[in-house]
């Protein structure tokens, strides 16, 4: 298949981008990824091993529209949930008994 990747033409197979990846160890995902086989790759980390290029040169777009044209998963890093944090005013309602802590 062939794809535009930061101005420059690829020709992409499946079977080209697995043997480009096969041996790789996948760093950590904090955004967007390829899920290669049964291991999930930085989609940034993907297309710098299989284009050769730089990672600042293309984009995660890039490389997800391609991988997926391609057959692979591809996902968002999934959004965390806010974490909830006790404030000093809900602590010490809390210890005290107050009814601020049965409210939230």
């Amino acid at each position: 298949m062939r794809c535009v990747i930061a101005r420059y033409p690829f020709e992409l197979s499946k079977s080209g981008v697995l043997a480009s990846m096969k041996g790789v160890t996948p760093e950590l995902v904090t955004g967007e990824s390829v899920t290669i086989g049964r291991r999930r790759y930085p989609a940034k980390q993907v297309g710098q091993v299989v284009t050769g290029q730089d990672r600042r040169d293309f984009t995660t777009g890039e490389v997800v529209r391609a991988m997926t044209r391609l057959g692979f998963t591809c996902q968002d890093l999934p959004a965390a949930e806010p974490a909830s944090t006790p404030t000093a005013v809900r602590t010490a309602s809390a210890l005290l008994g107050g009814a601020a802590s049965a409210a939230v």
